[in-house]
């Protein structure tokens, strides 16, 4: 209990103000263990909120880094957390969860793994007692790892997946739907294997794709390099990523994942047999209809705020000179244009940038008419 007489970690009308400016939903210390990106990142964003975070890690250097950069406290071992949240790799996430469950029994424990059916699977094996453990995943994360890398805002307005069973416990599901909030996340409940199969989809087969396109450009031309713009750019943005992580990850969620690819190993081999004779009867039109699948399944991925609303968007171009986006940004301000999404990519060999700007198409020709009468050079529009 809290001194207040409420369990810890509840959402109390009491919770002091923050210097976040507003009140935490979770009261209580909040247990984080394993201080990388995703660990280290919760913890600042909870810090900001005024929670107690006590970090906790195998790597000394890692939790001191952390704490340097003001991620949490060392943890104690006097620690009475209300909230656990687990944040290693996926292959020890059940073995971590089992420890931190039997450590402090009255702790809703939670980790924050990619995949969620593989380690349910080893914990109920074990015969583990899982009253008090919410298995949950954060949709959010960066090309580059660690605590060093870690940022507040990572998970604002991103999904937080809850895999809670028909055991849970209200007051424990609020706990963490409380933590979610806190982090400005968007709490969403699936079962485990909606889960898994869902993020197979969207999340992994994507990394496979991404990875697979940035490998052919190893032995490319210099010369054929040069050439690359924003779109070859956004397709294999997420090649960064660590191969250490991700043979974890895909091992973990491997059926849906091959599942997956089986089917788009199909469409690719389709695809290459009707470019290898694009004049039989047919062929033309099978190319047209994948590319039009294409384009009806990006038009039901969210957008901004989770919708599905259709933008206009116009390119402006603009020089390399410092102050000059701002400049853009200010006048977009001054004539009522809200940027739906923004992109920039830099042309080769020029000095100047290529800004396409997302806007609501009712004020498309103001913003163009507006923007040109500013001097700005309107290179393109969607219209």
């Amino acid at each position: 209990m809290s001194e207040s007489g409420m369990p810890s970690g509840v959402v109390s009308d009491a919770a002091p103000t923050t210097v976040s400016g507003r009140a935490a939903r979770v009261t209580g210390t909040v247990r984080v263990v394993g201080s990388g990106l995703l660990g280290a990142s919760i913890g600042h964003a909870l810090t900001q909120h005024g929670v107690d975070v006590a970090l906790a890690d195998t790597s000394p250097s890692q939790l001191r880094l952390a704490v340097d950069y003001g991620a949490g406290r060392p943890a104690a071992d006097d620690d009475d957390p209300a909230i656990v949240v687990v944040c290693v790799p996926p292959d020890v996430v059940a073995d971590v969860v089992a420890s931190e469950l039997a450590r402090f029994p009255r702790a809703v424990v939670t980790d924050v793994a990619s995949v969620k059916l593989e380690p349910l699977r080893s914990l109920r094996a074990r015969g583990v007692d899982l009253t008090h453990y919410i298995g949950s995943h954060p949709m959010a994360g960066r090309e580059r790892g660690g605590a060093i890398s870690a940022r507040a805002d990572i998970f604002t307005g991103r999904p937080w997946v809850i895999c809670r069973d028909g055991e849970t416990p209200a007051a424990d599901l609020a706990r963490i739907e409380a933590l979610a909030l806190d982090l400005g996340a968007v709490p969403v409940e699936m079962t485990p294997e909606e889960h898994d199969r869902s993020v197979a989809l969207v999340s992994h087969v994507p990394q496979v794709v991404a990875s697979l396109l940035a490998a052919r450009f190893a032995d490319a031309p210099d010369l054929s390099l040069s050439l690359a713009g924003q779109g070859v750019r956004d397709t294999t943005r997420i090649a960064h990523s660590a191969p250490e992580l991700w043979v974890q990850i895909l091992s973990a969620n491997a059926e849906p994942v091959v599942e997956a690819l089986d089917a788009l190993a199909a469409d690719l081999a389709a695809a290459a047999e009707a470019l290898r004779a694009p004049d039989v009867p047919g062929a033309r039109r099978a190319i047209a209809e994948t590319i039009r699948r294409g384009n009806v399944g990006v038009e039901r991925l969210p957008g901004k705020h989770g919708q599905r609303r259709r933008f206009e968007s116009l390119v402006v171009m603009v020089d390399d000179v410092a102050g000059q986006l701002g400049r853009l940004f200010g006048d977009l301000g001054e004539l009522g244009v809200n940027v739906e999404d923004f992109r920039l990519e830099h042309s080769p060999g020029a000095p100047l940038g290529l800004a396409e700007i997302a806007v609501d198409p009712a004020i498309l020709s103001a913003a163009v008419e507006g923007l040109e009468s500013r001097g700005w050079r309107i290179a393109s529009t969607s219209d």
